[in-house]
């Protein structure tokens, strides 16, 4: 299979197991949102609703694909999604912990950009 096609194929099996998992907790607050945007590669997991009459959306997971590597550009899960990629076979010189600012990601045991 195309490394691009995988990719997307691992980051959307990821988030929808995220949003599966928040959506059938009882102690679910917000309603979520999968965005998954194969045209620019853009993928994002949200948490929108009304609190208060005070708007929520936060983004809680965005991930996409430049330069056939995996950016994470916002992850607010406990464990990881660079955990999870690894798990699904991404390698580490493919993932880019771009919440990190490019000096301090090459202090990382993943790829700088």
């Amino acid at each position: 299979m195309d490394k691009l096609i995988n990719y997307r194929n691992v980051i959307k099996k990821i988030l929808t197991e995220h949003d599966y998992l928040a959506n059938r907790s009882a102690q679910k607050k917000y309603e979520t949102c999968l965005i998954f945007d194969e045209t620019h590669d853009h993928y994002l997991w949200m948490s929108v609703d009304w609190v208060n009459k005070k708007r929520i959306n936060n983004t809680n997971i965005h991930i996409r694909i430049k330069n056939e590597k995996i950016y994470i550009e916002e992850d607010w899960t406990e464990e990881g999604i660079a955990t999870e990629l690894l798990t699904e076979g991404v390698s580490k010189d493919d993932i880019v912990l771009a919440f990190h600012d490019p000096e301090t990601r090459k202090y990382t045991d993943f790829a700088v950009a």
